[in-house]
């Protein structure tokens, strides 16, 4: 049995499985990891670092897409 956990996602207040990486948050958001970039607390999280950073409740989460065009 899964616990779950409050996260703000682009100022958003939402709910989330527990426990949970960042590349686990971008699979729940449907987001290809290769396409955006995660600000957790205030600070850059390295893409090469996804997997491995664990997220806790109250944790602040800006995620940027990128968009490419012409």
């Amino acid at each position: 049995m899964h616990d779950s956990m409050t996260l703000t996602l682009n100022g958003e207040t939402r709910t989330f499985p527990a426990p949970l990486s960042v590349a686990g948050l971008l699979g729940v958001l449907e987001l290809d990891r290769r396409k955006v970039a995660v600000e957790r607390n205030e600070e850059i999280v390295p893409r090469s670092a996804y997997g491995e950073t664990l997220l806790a409740g109250g944790d602040s989460l800006e995620i940027v897409h990128f968009i490419g065009g012409g």
